[in-house]
């Protein structure tokens, strides 16, 4: 059963795609919300399977909501704006719908759904192999506390202790699990585990090490606990 949320902000466009999914046994629409800052408080409770999400809403745009989701389900887009697409596949959703959006189209994509659900799940990694000056050196996952962008190169924190790796942050944020890392801000990543204490504007990690949050971020703070 793919336990869904829908998010638009037209109420027309709910009665659509639940009228698409009645003839789907495993398809279960959890709840319907209409702006991304409402989707996020509710995914911050519940966790669902997939997503039929709109670009375009108001404060938040669905673009903007995928890029602050923390460990984020399988994602269909369903847009009256098709000049979105590339940014949406960037971020990896299954596929991109355009309105109106028929009933064969939507058996296309949650056929895609499905697929990318049986496939067999990678093991997880325990340690991450970076570049330190001229040598490849192991990290333990669970002693990485954050991680800082600075220039070509990343501040990697093991508690009080410092390292600079040769990489980035986008690029380490790619190697990472979602499950544990979670990026904060435009220079920032935070281990989950470490995290104690979070407010509108700053994470406290153990150690009571803070980090600011970016404001594109901070929506999603309430599900970092």
């Amino acid at each position: 059963m793919l336990k869904t949320l829908i998010i638009d902000d037209e109420p027309l466009a709910h009665q659509v795609i639940k009228h698409h999914l009645q003839s789907y046994d495993d398809i279960s629409v959890l709840a319907s919300c209409y702006n991304a800052t409402e989707a996020l408080r509710y995914l911050a409770q519940q966790s669902v399977d997939l997503l039929l999400l709109d670009i375009n809403m108001p404060a938040l745009s669905g673009i903007e909501l995928l890029k602050v989701l923390h460990n984020r389900p399988a994602v269909v887009i369903i847009s009256a704006y098709k000049e979105f697409a590339i940014e949406g596949f960037e971020l990896d959703v299954v596929d991109y719908l355009l309105k109106p959006v028929s009933a064969p189209r939507l058996f296309s994509a949650l056929d895609k759904v499905r697929r990318r659900a049986a496939a067999v799940t990678p093991p997880v990694l325990s340690y991450i192999v970076l570049k330190v000056d001229r040598e490849q050196r192991k990290f333990q996952l669970h002693d990485i506390s954050l991680l800082e962008a600075y220039g070509n190169y990343v501040k990697l924190w093991q508690g009080e202790q410092m390292t600079l790796v040769s990489s980035t942050l986008k690029q380490l944020l790619q190697q990472l699990p979602p499950s544990q890392f979670v990026q904060v801000h435009k220079s920032f990543i935070v281990n989950r585990n470490n995290i104690i204490a979070v407010d509108s504007a700053q994470i406290r990690l153990q150690g009571n090490q803070l980090v600011k949050v970016g404001k594109l971020y901070r929506p999603g703070l309430a599900g970092l606990l």
